[in-house]
């Protein structure tokens, strides 16, 4: 329930009649114009009400009836084609906000935005409708396709990153959202953006390296701020030719800049407190011609209180920076670490300054300094190479990777901050997913499907805020009621009712099992023209992409010693054979959108390149990878035989949809179990229950119901439904749908011996010969009038 003050709190326990409300309209206030409003909520779902009303999706619909103002009709004042000074308030699409309470204080009911509006013209109303936050939610739903999943067989994201993305898109944001995730030319990019919100799946990005589930955990309790990466003690690996262990995650940049002369920019959120050690690390590779891979490190120790910046290449070493901070050691929590790597240059080479950002759990920013490589320091030197991928290496709960190029110098504390609201909350993390799921429609209607999928609700509270629940939030029976509600005071009607349909004791889950699918070579493509790229210009170029086709990194960029694998290009100073390979110059940009793979190479130098291999040929080379085969659809049961539920009902059989969103044994165990606990036995639903109006009710809310005048019932009850409304005389009448948290017991058939489903009574025995001898002494008699067999039988019985 929501809280409210002790004046408010105290009319509504004296049963207060007299009700308050307050609108606005684009920021205007228009309470004194409202004639009457109508609020709903409600669950929705596709399954018996009794067994399910908890699951699915919950879009909140204001109505209001408006009159005119100040001499003025309605209709003039706020019909489609009234003034623009004075329609807009009232134009599909503006702000709606709705407080209903007392004369002791109004809470906030609802946010969200108009739909529609209807002026009848000769009359002084206009009738407007609104929808809350779900009406964000109406853009294209698109999520990454990673192959990593299927690759290492092991998940790369959960239903709840899913979540968390369409979200994100919809500019609703749970974490730091990305500093920069628009492409445009000359301006910085967020190369990596990885939430770890429950999956290693990144919009911007792509996971190369994904961890084995068996070491790592998602968790919420003591996420910096909603959900972060738990490393777990064994075993871990170590980081390629470095002595940094941990837990490895990688992934590919979307786009891969040139050294010498960028800026990049890594930064992630830790809490120190939660994990198994005390370091964590952010590592950059860079890949120079031939086998020469640089490695620039951001790394922090809280054991130590110190952090460390790298830069070296793999097998020849190279040097640290350090800085010490010793709160690191005495403030274990949240910290946000960042590390600027300055790259920037115009020679075959760049010893580069770096320099860390900090921000402890009090929310001290720390002011540290920049670390300048000399030329005394060789082997931190990077030679011309391009970013190859970020690796992520953590003992400790990590949350928000980010990696940004394209900075004009590192960002101040304020940027470092980054000013963000949240706008939405979610659950645990469930629904392991080896594949992402394709998906089409609304970001809505996505969640939606989810939301059916998971058993559990997607719902836009009364203050804005998205709130995501698991099936988990309905698997304890409450003990006390959030509210009680008595029919000598409270309850002015309700309607009981169970059905049998509610009833289900045998529950099948169907799941697609990935577990022995491999990778294997998909589409292959090599470019037929070949192309110039200008000095200091951007050339854009589209591959047709089919939707089922997973994600392509940007391509590695060959050089005359060694030929990347897979999507490649090379760069050469002439369109013919025999030109020396170009390494270093070009950065390169993929991304999918609508349909294409949308390539861009940005020449960095004032020559001239082109796309061409060493005999002459064209050198883009996009090849991508699938899954082997298709999963495999199994199913997970979860029943009672011969148990209680079935002795008295019957054996129920409900198969859920299948569905891409399930992908494992476990998860799909689970919610047969979760379905057969809810429908094992037919709990009641409590409909059209009038109360008396108290403004502090929510969704999934538990009450007391005690009706000690009609269906003389005390039980507990979950909120499903809400309708409030109010009429011009100012009273509200609000009604609810409620289901029982249990069934009423278990049936004891007192007094009765039901009958069974079949009656084995034998049947009488029927006349015998003797009787049909005695009936007709003659044959004659016998055949006079035509009679059939039964009818003689018949006529000769007793």
């Amino acid at each position: 329930m929501r809280a409210t003050d002790a004046q408010t709190t105290g009319a509504l326990g004296a049963g207060s009649r007299v009700t308050a409300h307050a609108t606005r309209l684009g920021g205007k206030e228009v309470t004194d114009q409202v004639l009457s409003w109508q609020l709903e909520r409600s669950y929705s779902t596709d399954l018996p009400e009794a067994m399910r009303a908890f699951s699915g999706s919950s879009a909140a619909q204001l109505q209001l009836q408006l009159a005119g103002a100040d001499g003025r009709s309605a209709p003039a004042l706020y019909s489609p084609w009234a003034p623009r000074a004075t329609g807009d308030v009232a134009r599909p699409g503006q702000s709606v906000v709705h407080a209903y309470g007392t004369d002791a204080g109004t809470l906030p009911a609802f946010r969200g935005t108009l739909r529609n509006r209807s002026a009848a013209s000769g009359t002084d109303q206009v009738q407007l409708t609104a929808l809350d936050g779900a009406e964000r939610l109406h853009g294209p739903a698109a999520l990454p396709k990673p192959y990593a999943g299927f690759y290492w067989r092991r998940p790369v994201a959960t239903a709840t990153w899913c979540v968390d993305e369409l979200l994100r898109q919809a500019g609703i944001h749970t974490g730091p959202p990305p500093r920069y995730p628009d492409a445009v030319a000359n301006a910085p990019l967020t190369l990596v953006h990885a939430s770890l919100h429950g999956g290693f799946a990144a919009p911007y990005g792509q996971p190369e390296l994904v961890p084995d589930p068996r070491h790592y955990s998602w968790a919420r309790t003591g996420a910096p701020h909603e959900m972060m990466l738990v490393p777990h003690a064994a075993p871990h690996a170590k980081s390629p030719d470095t002595d940094v262990s941990g837990l490895i995650a990688s992934w590919f940049p979307r786009s891969r800049p040139t050294i010498p002369g960028s800026r990049l920019f890594a930064e992630a959120w830790v809490n120190s407190a939660i994990g198994f050690g005390s370091t964590v690390s952010l590592e950059l590779d860079l890949n120079g011609e031939g086998t020469w891979v640089g490695q620039l490190r951001l790394s922090a120790d809280f054991s130590l209180g110190q952090i460390f910046m790298y830069s070296g290449s793999r097998g020849n070493g190279g040097y640290h920076m350090t800085w010490n901070v010793p709160e690191m050691k005495t403030q274990p929590g949240v910290w946000h670490i960042g590390g600027f790597f300055d790259l920037s240059g115009t020679d075959s080479s760049v010893l580069p300054t770096v320099q860390p950002r900090l921000t402890g759990p009090d929310g001290h920013s720390y002011s540290l300094g920049p670390g300048v490589f000399s030329p005394a320091h060789t082997d931190a030197a990077q030679e011309m190479s391009e970013l190859a991928q970020m690796r992520l290496i953590t003992t400790m709960g990590t949350e928000g990777v980010q990696l940004t190029s394209g900075l004009a110098a590192i960002p101040s504390m304020a940027e470092f901050t980054q000013s963000w609201e949240r706008g939405a909350q979610l659950d645990d993390a469930i629904l392991p997913l080896h594949s992402v799921p394709r998906v089409s429609g609304s970001q809505w209607e996505v969640l939606t499907q989810i939301a059916r999928a998971s058993m559990s609700t997607a719902e836009f509270d009364e203050r804005g805020i998205f709130r995501w629940h698991n099936y988990t939030r309905f698997a304890t029976l409450p003990t006390a009621p959030d509210l009680t509600l008595t029919s000598v005071r409270d309850i002015s009607s309700l309607t009981l009712t169970e059905e049998i349909d509610a009833c289900r004791n045998y529950c099948v889950q169907p799941y697609k099992d990935w577990t022995a699918v491999a990778v294997s070579s998909g589409t292959t493509y090599t470019d037929t023209v070949i192309r110039e790229i200008p000095g200091r210009s951007t050339v854009t170029i589209r591959y047709v992409l089919a939707d089922e086709e997973f994600d392509i990194g940007p391509p590695n960029t060959d050089d005359d010693q060694s030929v990347a694998l897979g999507f490649s290009v090379r760069f050469g100073p002439t369109p013919s054979a025999g030109g020396d390979a170009i390494k270093g110059w070009v950065e390169v940009l993929a991304r999918r959108e609508e349909g294409y793979l949308v390539v861009q190479f940005t020449n960095r130098g004032a020559q001239r390149l082109f796309t061409v291999t060493v005999d002459g040929k064209p050198s883009v080379f996009i090849q991508t990878l699938v899954p082997s085969t298709e999963a495999v659809e199994r199913q997970a049961t979860s029943s009672s035989a011969g148990g209680t539920s079935e002795r008295f009902y019957g054996r129920q059989e409900f198969s859920a949809e299948a569905s891409d969103w399930v992908q494992d044994f476990r998860a799909a165990k689970d919610l047969a179990d979760a379905m057969r606990s809810a429908g094992e036995y037919p709990v009641p639903v409590i409909s059209e229950t009038e109360v008396l109006y108290d403004p502090r009710i929510q969704l999934g809310d538990v009450v007391r119901l005690v009706d000690t005048v009609g269906a003389e019932l005390d039980t507990l009850a979950w909120v499903v439904a809400i309708r409030t409304a109010a009429t011009a005389a100012g009273t509200v009448q609000q009604t609810l749908t409620l289901r029982g948290t249990r069934p009423n017991g278990l049936p004891y058939d007192t007094g009765l011996t039901p009958d069974t489903s079949a009656d084995h009574t034998p049947l009488p025995a029927g006349p015998t010969h003797g009787n049909v001898w005695l009936r007709y002494t003659t044959l004659a008699a016998l055949a006079s009038g035509g009679r059939t067999w039964r009818q003689v039988k018949e006529d000769s019985g007793a």
